[in-house]
């Protein structure tokens, strides 16, 4: 069992930056892939195009489409920590952006563990 907790959101203005971390307890960090997904408002989970994820070592990197070059996902295992840098905000990240942890051997997709999520509100 993995229990994650995302912390860091809140309200900003169009081109600023948040920073979100989540952070693992109760198993094995370092051999789970980390992914970021979000909800907007009013619609589903964004289950088919994660914002962001790595690995379980940490050395590849995906982002979606949306957010290619303007956000950033890190890990430090020593500290069991998965970090998501959201710079150049824009009004449509608006949601709320959840953990989610899978073992390493599974690729693409979500895991089993949910953290309870963090809003990022992005507005003037």
């Amino acid at each position: 069992q993995v229990q994650l907790v995302e912390s860091g959101g809140g309200l900003v203005q169009p081109g600023g930056s948040l920073r979100l971390s989540c952070v693992a307890s109760g198993a094995d960090f370092s051999q789970y892939g980390i992914r970021w997904y979000r909800q907007p408002p009013g619609k589903a989970r964004e289950l088919l195009d994660p914002v962001a994820q790595i690995t379980a070592s940490g050395d590849e990197t995906k982002y979606s489409d949306r957010v290619k070059g303007r956000f950033t996902i890190s890990r430090d295992n020593a500290k069991n920590t998965v970090y998501l840098q959201m710079d150049s905000l824009k009004l449509e990240d608006t949601a709320a952006y959840y953990c989610n942890a899978a073992p390493w051997w599974i690729l693409s997709g979500p895991g089993d563990y949910w953290g309870q999520g963090a809003q990022v509100t992005v507005s003037t």
